[in-house]
């Protein structure tokens, strides 16, 4: 980073405020590190390529995964060479499942910038995507076979997920537990194995890099449930985002799939059942936001939430005690206290 740059900071929006100071010194410098690594990688020679490439860098975020990553390293280790590029190799692999995502979703705008395919075409961001895993494979390959063969895995799960999700639960499936396979491959796959990473390139004994591994799964998976529940629950001042986007797109979520189900719910309120048949016109938003959030619906998505907190705050008993331990801790309470 150039001194002009300062070294990114843990996100205030993940629950770590009140993590140890030294731990968070160490994986706010290792952030650094993966932040540096990510701009030389994706930079390209070619003009064009290198804006496209470097758009979704430049923009931020929380960069989640790869502090997942790193924090995973602290627990029986420490982060060196190899953590941080399997920690950049994970967020790039998301990155690029983002420039897809964007096509798939005729998205136009992405981190508050307008997405790559409403700037460019859907051409060049599939493009952008493809080039953000090659580029992703190739840092991992450095990391050795097994690396190179978690990735490849995780990968599949994410286009099985992707496809799931495409087109949607067959005859004769449960929609509810379709969603969580959807969720759990989508978006648990790939921070269980920045857990796992954390575990391996540090250090760490099999039987910590596995709890590791089945912590980011279950984590994962809240996270997205959470943010379920806040896109129906929270109101915009609070959350920071407009709340019932999920309604406006179509997209039925587990809030929504509960209170649809005689089976979790009761019998379905008719107007809700009515609203969501398809996506929700922009008048109609409030009223389905209100009827969601009177619906048993949501309570019982709060309740899968917190068993999902409780299943991953479990796995980490089995790790030694320590200030990473502890924000792993913090992290996964904050999953649940990010709903209130």
């Amino acid at each position: 980073m150039t001194g002009e740059e300062a070294v990114p900071r843990l996100p205030a929006s993940l629950g770590l405020d009140q993590a140890d100071p030294k731990l968070v010194e160490d994986v706010s410098a290792g952030l650094g590190q993966v932040e540096d690594l990510l701009r030389s990688v994706v930079h390209s020679d070619v003009d064009f390529v290198n804006e496209a490439a470097t758009h979704l860098v430049r923009a931020g975020g929380k960069r989640f995964r790869p502090l997942f990553t790193l924090l995973s390293a602290n627990v029986a280790g420490s982060v060196n060479p190899d953590v941080v590029t399997a920690a950049a190799a994970v967020e790039l692999v998301h990155l690029a499942t983002l420039y897809h995502d964007d096509v798939m979703d005729e998205a136009t705008m992405r981190r508050g910038s307008a997405s790559v395919n409403a700037r460019w075409d859907n051409t060049i961001a599939i493009l952008t995507g493809d080039f953000l895993f090659a580029h992703a494979s190739g840092l991992v390959a450095d990391l050795g076979s097994d690396a190179a063969r978690i990735i490849a895995e995780t990968m599949g799960q994410l286009v099985t997920g992707q496809m799931r999700e495409t087109v949607g639960p067959v005859d004769g499936d449960d929609r509810v537990t379709h969603y969580l396979a959807v969720i759990n491959q989508k978006t648990g796959s790939l921070i269980a194995t920045a857990g796992r990473y954390g575990g391996m390139f540090s250090g760490a004994p099999v039987a910590h890099t596995d709890a590791l591994h089945r912590f980011g799964d279950l984590i994962g998976t809240a996270f997205q449930i959470s943010d379920d529940i806040i896109d129906i629950a929270s109101p915009a001042d609070e959350s920071g985002k407009t709340p019932g986007t999920d309604l406006r797109e179509g997209v039925l979520t587990l809030p929504m799939l509960y209170a649809l189900s005689p089976e979790h719910a009761g019998e379905p309120d008719p107007r809700l059942r009515e609203l969501l048949a398809g996506p929700v016109a922009d008048e109609d938003v409030d009223e389905a936001l209100t009827l969601l959030r009177k619906s048993p619906g949501l309570e019982h998505a709060i309740r899968t939430l917190n068993e999902y907190a409780d299943r991953a705050r479990a796995e980490l008993v089995s790790l030694p005690e320590g200030t990473a331990r502890d924000a792993l801790d913090m992290l996964a309470r904050y999953v649940v206290a990010r709903t209130r």
